[in-house]
């Protein structure tokens, strides 16, 4: 990943013609390797790994964190359970978007109150992905709105820690929705970032 990103970098801001034969080079064998490592086509890998342009940076993705009586809540897709959030997408701030995912995904009306948590995706969660993803977790309240089935959702529903369903461990994992309640729980919460 760390090749890749040199190569990345590298075509961003070569002006030579033979540097930017070696960068490409460079940036061919990291997707071999990954390759190699995780068994996907080289197309499949080449796709995800090969095409962004410009400096490369972290991605950005905020999941909400949502409680009612103690319970979290978490929504349904593919038969697996997480915090509603996704992809900080262009033109939205940390807040905005997390006031966007969860209309989408859950059907309410909230208000982002405190962060709890900026997350390297890659040190907490499966399967790893060939490029960063930055997570940041917000505790919203809620201010109205109803959960309706939707084109990403198809459930919705409040869990205690002792009782959650199976996560999607590409989204969240058990420790993650551990410290949301710790963090629920603690008045004087200070936020962790890695």
């Amino acid at each position: 990943m760390e090749l890749q990103s040199i190569a990345q970098n590298g075509l961003t801001y070569t002006k030579d013609l033979f540097d930017k034969e070696r960068f490409e080079r460079i940036r061919d064998i990291s997707a071999e390797i990954m390759a190699i490592k995780t068994e996907y086509p080289i197309g499949k890998i080449k796709d995800l790994f090969c095409n962004e342009v410009g400096y490369q940076t972290p991605k950005l993705e905020t999941r909400a964190v949502i409680f009612n009586e103690n319970k979290i809540l978490l929504v349904k897709e593919k038969e697996k359970w997480s915090l509603p959030g996704g992809w900080i997408d262009y033109n939205e701030s940390i807040a905005s978007n997390t006031v966007k995912e969860v209309k989408e995904e859950a059907g309410l009306d909230v208000e982002p109150v405190k962060v709890i948590a900026i997350q390297n995706r890659n040190k907490h969660n499966f399967p790893k992905y060939a490029y960063e993803i930055c997570k940041v977790f917000v505790i919203c309240v809620v201010r109205g709105g109803s959960f309706r089935q939707n084109n990403e959702t198809t459930e919705s529903g409040y869990f205690s820690l002792n009782n959650l369903p199976v996560l999607d461990e590409d989204k969240n994992v058990y420790s993650q929705i551990k410290m949301c309640f710790d963090a629920y729980e603690n008045d004087k919460w200070n936020v962790i970032f890695d």
